[in-house]
């Protein structure tokens, strides 16, 4: 198979865990963007954090509120915890990497904020830890999750937190969803905050 005929078929493969993924994910991605529009209107602000690629979505996330998505618009108060590298290898020396979202939610997170836990598989501890320290602050977690969501979807609350599982299994077409969730959030958030 030549390299062009292979590169079309990974389109198609993103092609089709797109339109699998739309039906199971535009429900819990409206709650997502309800629990970020209310959080927001009354003060909150947006934490977002990932590994790898997922902290690439976080900061992405990020400056897409902060700075403007589609449309002008004030700047929204969010922080992806992925950025302060002086933080991040303070903590992982002094303390332990699993802690270098949790000591930031700590210290920056109030009731009422908002935590984004991006992660394809759902088994990193420090994501897990930034779950439980988003919930010892009284804060609403969204995941972007994959595959069956593991351990970190297990530490959600039913009633107050939003999962958006992502319904595949290889890593890059989950980050290639997770880009699209991430900006179906921001849309909403726009048409909430400026109408259509």
């Amino acid at each position: 198979m030549d390299h062009a005929q292979h590169v079309l078929e990974l389109f198609e493969q993103s092609i089709e865990t797109k339109q699998a993924a739309g039906p199971a994910l535009a429900e819990p991605i409206a709650r997502a963007a309800a629990r970020m529009v209310d959080s927001l209107l009354q003060g909150g602000k947006i934490l977002a954090c990932g590994n790898g690629g997922s902290a690439a979505d976080a900061q992405h996330l990020a400056s897409e509120l902060v700075n403007r998505f589609e449309r002008d618009r004030p700047g929204l108060p969010a922080i992806a915890l992925t950025t302060d590298s002086s933080a991040l290898t303070s903590i992982a020396n002094d303390d332990a990497f699993r802690n270098v979202f949790a000591r930031q939610i700590k210290a920056l997170g109030q009731a009422g904020d908002v935590l984004i836990a991006i992660t394809t598989s759902g088994r990193s501890a420090n994501l897990e830890a930034a779950v439980s320290a988003a919930h010892e602050r009284d804060m609403c977690v969204i995941a972007l999750t994959g595959r069956d969501g593991g351990p970190l979807a297990q530490r959600l609350r039913d009633q107050h937190d939003v999962e958006v599982r992502v319904p595949a299994q290889s890593t890059a077409r989950i980050q290639e969803v997770h880009i699209l969730v991430i900006h179906c959030l921001c849309d909403l958030v726009d048409r909430h905050l400026l109408g259509d």
